[in-house]
């Protein structure tokens, strides 16, 4: 696989129709910021509903399976993904709000990941076979899942983008090294911040 969170190689979608949200690249500080909780108020005034929408819309314009609020330059406790990677799979579509990771494996897997804020590079990332889950919908309620296999990385990956951590923290010394050129051309471009 080229790139774990796009069914194909990710693109990057620039300016997307229908919002004004862009995924930001590293080393922005936006995906190393603390992230709040989405109150109730925004839940109930439908503001992060709007946000997920939108968010959706940029996910699929740059062939991703999905998005951390924080790589849209959104600091709250918001992801969402689709692990098929298909808008026409609207179904399959999952908002997670205030998510937490209560529970999990000790059986892990290596996989190939990358991410949307890291063009042109991915690396080998180990991650437990399953995990336990609880987090609230848009409406609020609360809801407590099991993932494991291919959904229980997606979320693990775009979770860890809540605690202002991305992928490349979770790559071994040989990988890192591989991907560092790249690390530093995005530094160049970004500036110091």
């Amino acid at each position: 696989i080229t790139g774990l969170f796009s069914v194909k190689e990710e693109v990057d979608p620039g300016v997307v129709e229908g919002t004004d949200l862009r995924v930001l690249k590293y080393p922005n500080p936006s995906l190393r910021a603390e992230n709040a909780e989405c109150t109730e108020e925004e839940l109930k005034d439908g503001t992060i509903s709007k946000i997920a929408k939108e968010m959706f819309l940029v996910m699929y314009a740059a062939e991703g399976v999905g998005l951390a609020a924080p790589q849209v330059g959104i600091n709250k406790k918001l992801m969402v993904y689709n692990e098929s990677g298909d808008k026409k799979k609207w179904l399959d579509e999952i908002v997670m709000v205030n998510p937490k990771i209560v529970e999990f494996s000790e059986a892990k897997d290596v996989e190939i990941e990358g991410c949307l804020s890291f063009p042109n590079m991915n690396g080998k990332v180990e991650r437990s076979k399953w995990i336990k889950v609880e987090a609230q919908n848009l409406k609020g309620k609360k809801i407590k899942k099991k993932f494991k296999g291919w959904e229980a990385r997606i979320f693990q990956h775009e979770y860890d983008h809540l605690d202002g951590v991305v992928y490349i923290d979770r790559l071994d010394e040989e990988d890192r090294s591989e991907v560092q050129p790249v690390l530093d051309e995005l530094v160049e471009e970004f500036g110091e911040g």
